[in-house]
């Protein structure tokens, strides 16, 4: 079971909860809520991932997690896997030094561009020699819907407190050239600097850009 929860702590006691139903999950949250930058972020429950796993938000209590919308067919994802740059791979990297949670997710659907099954999504990263601590498998999209994921990449760093501290594009540059990433400014690297010192990042939100979400 998928279970989904987006709280707001300035929220009425009272407001009023919406449910919705799918094939074999089942979403709660408040009715209008949305992911917000210093909120609670969208709690999810056992969602599979390409290794095998069930991995649930609250497995990460304590920890600093990045959420990576991706699909390995975007010209914009290629950009920052692309070599000898690898800058999607550095900025993993970095963050399993430091102890953070990489998670890719994969929302396309079924017969969607940027689609895969566990054991293509496993051998795509083997590729690109990408590095994240988890691949979730999003086929329903639920999870995209739930985090309002709009493009690959749409990047989001969640706190040891389990609250959101950035979301939005990778960089600065809405661009699917390799050689601008150079000069941009990284917003995630920038926003995981800032947690790590307990501060807030300057820019917390920014429009995230590249191929929509195939849902």
């Amino acid at each position: 079971m998928k279970t989904f929860t987006r709280r707001n702590l300035g929220l009425a006691a009272g407001m009023a909860t919406a449910v919705a139903l799918t094939a074999g999950s089942m979403i709660a949250f408040t009715a209008n809520a949305a992911p917000i930058v210093g909120d609670s972020a969208p709690i999810f429950v056992d969602y599979n991932t390409a290794s095998g796993e069930q991995i649930s938000l609250g497995d990460f209590d304590g920890k600093t997690v990045v959420l990576e919308w991706t699909n390995h067919d975007c010209p914009f994802v290629k950009k920052h896997y692309a070599e000898p740059v690898v800058n999607m791979q550095t900025m993993q990297d970095d963050a399993s030094a430091e102890e953070t949670v990489w998670i890719q997710v994969i929302s396309s659907a079924p017969g969607k561009q940027g689609y895969l099954e566990a054991e293509a999504a496993m051998a795509k990263n083997a590729e690109r020699s990408s590095a994240p601590a988890y691949t979730i498998l999003d086929p329903s999209g639920d999870l995209g819907r739930a985090y309002e994921a709009k493009t690959t990449p749409h990047m989001y760093v969640i706190t040891v407190d389990g609250n959101l501290a950035y979301q939005g594009a990778i960089d600065s540059i809405r661009s699917a050239k390799v050689d601008d990433i150079a000069k941009a400014t990284n917003y995630v690297t920038a926003a995981l600097t800032a947690v790590s010192a307990g501060e807030q990042p300057e820019v917390t939100s920014s429009k995230p850009y590249g191929c929509s979400v195939k849902y």
